[in-house]
C-alpha cells in the first residue's frame, strides 16, 4: 500500500491491513516488515486485542487441521526420505508430466520431435542463455532442487549420444554482453540448431514487473543470428 501512496508508513500499513481483516504477510527475508508493527499499534490503541486475537485465529486453526502441532509419529509424510521422493516411479512420473505438458506452437517441416536414432551423425547446436544454466530454469515460487537432478537443454541433448556443441552467447538472462562471433561460429558448424532463450526470475518474478513484452538484452539478436 506504501508504493499506490495509500498509507505513508508501514504502521499505518498495518493498521489498515488487520482492521481490513488481512491477518497474514508474505514478507520472507526481510528484518523489517508491515506486520512487525503491530505490536505498536496495539500499544497505541489503533488495533484493539480483540481484533487481533480475530485475525490470529483462523492462521492457527488452519495450521492444527494441517497438522503442524501434531507429534512427528502422527505425520505419515515424516517418515519419507529422499530413496522415496526421488523413486524410479516418481521420476517416471515426472518425466510423463514434462512431456504432455509440452506446447508445440509451429513445427516447420516436421522438425519435431527429434528422436536419438534420427541424430546419428548430426551436430547439434545449443545455444542461449537458458541452454545450460540450471539456476535461470526455475520460476518464481519454485522449490530449491537438487543439482544432480536438474537437466538443462544441453544436458539432455548429450545424453542422446549426439554430437553437441554449445555457447550460451550472453551468460545471464539480461543478455547485456553478447558474443555475437562465438555464437555464429557454433551454429554455422552445425545440422540442428536449439535456441534457448527466456527472462527468468533475474528479469521479471512478483514484485519486478517488465515495462513490455520483448526479450531482453541482445536476446532477440542472438535469434536472429542463429537461424539466418
Amino acid at each position: 500500500m506504501l508504493g499506490h501512496h495509500y498509507t505513508h508508513t508501514f504502521l499505518e500499513t498495518a493498521v489498515a491491513s488487520v482492521n481490513a481483516g488481512c491477518n497474514l504477510e508474505l514478507s520472507y527475508g526481510m528484518r523489517n516488515n508491515v506486520f512487525m508493527h503491530i505490536p505498536q499499534a496495539l500499544a497505541v490503541g489503533n488495533i484493539t486485542l480483540q481484533t487481533l486475537r480475530d485475525r490470529v485465529r483462523p492462521l492457527f486453526y488452519t495450521r492444527m487441521r494441517l497438522g503442524e502441532f501434531d507429534p512427528p509419529a502422527m505425520n505419515p509424510y515424516s517418515s519419507l526420505d529422499l530413496s522415496v521422493v526421488q523413486s524410479p516411479e516418481h521420476h517416471n512420473l515426472s518425466l510423463e508430466a514434462a512431456v504432455k505438458s509440452f506446447v508445440l506452437l509451429k513445427n516447420v517441416r516436421g522438425t519435431l520431435p527429434l528422436r536419438a536414432r534420427d541424430l546419428s551423425g548430426q551436430r547439434l547446436a545449443v545455444v542461449g542463455p537458458f541452454a545450460d544454466n540450471p539456476r535461470v530454469l526455475f520460476g518464481d515460487y519454485a522449490p530449491v532442487p537438487e543439482p544432480q537432478y536438474i537437466y538443462t537443454p544441453r544436458r539432455g541433448l548429450e545424453m542422446l549420444g549426439a554430437n553437441v556443441s554449445f555457447t550460451a552467447g550472453c551468460s545471464e538472462p539480461r543478455c547485456q554482453r553478447y558474443s555475437r562471433a562465438e555464437l555464429v561460429r557454433v551454429v554455422g558448424a552445425a545440422d540442428v540448431v536449439l535456441v534457448c532463450l527466456g527472462t527468468g526470475v533475474d528479469v521479471e518474478t512478483e514484485a519486478k514487473d517488465r515495462s513490455d513484452l520483448s526479450l531482453p538484452g541482445h536476446q532477440l539478436e542472438l535469434l536472429q543470428d542463429a537461424v539466418r
